[in-house]
């Protein structure tokens, strides 16, 4: 099996971890027994990042509460050489009937496994399958396999647009004087280049100049598992001058906010509600807005196109801003900090992003 080269939009330490719940708790033979259809989430990396695998897991507990779904969680930790090995033991338990996994770590595990289990099927989000199978997987082309990515350059646009509005109306307390504006990512590639592609664009649409974006990466063994280095690049950021920054880095990210916090500037959310997943209250008050990737609403889409039997298999989805599945968070606390000029404005950036009429460029 082909391995990929880096880590998923989040990972945590840990053991493998079976969790089930559903409509009504129970094991996978009272749910076969039931009759409803059976996911399992799979992660490579675990639950707890506040942002990306909490949001796909979320979005399978609406589908278990709304649609009669029984769902379990597998948690294969951060250590990579377990990942294959637990996507295999996964994938040979008969106690489902879809597969759900996210990241373009997983492709190859799922582009190698589909095939040997056609009557089940398998869903993919936030990266494709290669259903070509000229990389040596999906020799059935997949065809049992649903593959869901996100339009994440619009996501960004607005990041930088809003970003820029800011700092130009000098609406950020206590960062009046700064003009620029940091987006700290996990690893370089081309999933999470989209993310500052748009960012860029937003920016210098908004009036910005391209040189007063920072950028800067995680890497190491643990690009988006690594609060602590997270911390340090932020520190770093706020230190030439950015007035906030925008972790792209899953729970690298977490450092993002407590370096906001010491510094007394801002920070963006990213993938969920993180003014609302963060626990603590000064964390908290350092968000300005997130960014969502709404995974969970992709994936509920998802189970309730295959209950309808719409879910196109064999193929790849992309959805963004016009379908809800990117956005950002428009809450009072977000009203508290934006002015309403901006906030008309942003609105108005993410109405041409959805009709068509601005064309946020990609690193895909």
């Amino acid at each position: 099996m082909k391995m990929r080269k880096s880590a998923p939009a989040a990972l945590v330490a840990g053991m493998l971890v079976l969790v089930a719940c559903g409509a009504s708790d129970g094991d996978s033979g009272s749910a076969e027994a039931s009759g409803k259809p059976r996911v399992k989430l799979v992660i490579n990396g675990g639950l707890g990042d506040k942002s990306f695998f909490d949001s796909a897991h979320e979005g399978l507990k609406r589908a278990a509460k709304d649609l009669g779904y029984e769902l379990k969680v597998v948690e294969l930790g951060s250590d990579r050489t377990k990942w294959e090995p637990g996507f295999e033991d996964a994938a040979a338990a008969d106690d489902y009937d879809i597969l759900a996994a996210g990241t373009f770590d997983v492709t190859d595990y799922i582009g190698d496994l589909a095939p040997q289990y056609p009557d089940k099927k398998f869903w993919v989000f936030d990266a494709p399958v290669d259903y070509s199978g000229k990389n040596g997987t999906c020799s059935n082309k997949c065809e049992n396999v649903y593959s869901v990515t996100f339009k994440q350059n619009e996501g960004g646009y607005l990041a930088g647009f809003l970003a820029e509005k800011l700092i130009a109306a000098k609406s950020l307390k206590g960062a009046e004087s700064l003009k620029k504006a940091g987006v700290m990512g996990g690893v370089k590639i081309p999933l999470i280049e989209d993310f500052v592609v748009g960012f860029k664009s937003g920016f210098k649409a908004a009036g910005g100049k391209g040189s007063n974006v920072l950028v800067q990466y995680v890497g190491g063994d643990k690009p988006f598992g690594d609060p602590a280095k997270g911390k340090e690049i932020s520190n770093a950021m706020y230190g030439q001058g950015a007035a906030l920054v925008w972790p792209v880095a899953g729970l690298s990210g977490l450092g993002t906010f407590e370096s906001a916090v010491a510094a007394k500037r801002y920070a963006f959310g990213v993938d969920s509600d993180q003014y609302q997943t963060l626990t603590d209250p000064a964390q908290k008050d350092t968000v300005v807005t997130s960014i969502l990737k709404n995974v969970g609403n992709a994936l509920y889409k998802a189970a309730r196109d295959d209950q309808k039997g719409s879910l196109k298999y064999g193929a790849v989805e992309t959805v963004g801003l016009a379908e809800d599945a990117v956005g950002y968070v428009n809450d009072d606390h977000f009203k508290e900090l934006v002015p309403e000029k901006i906030r008309t404005e942003l609105e108005a950036a993410a109405d041409q992003v959805k009709s068509g009429s601005v064309k946020v460029p990609s690193a895909l």
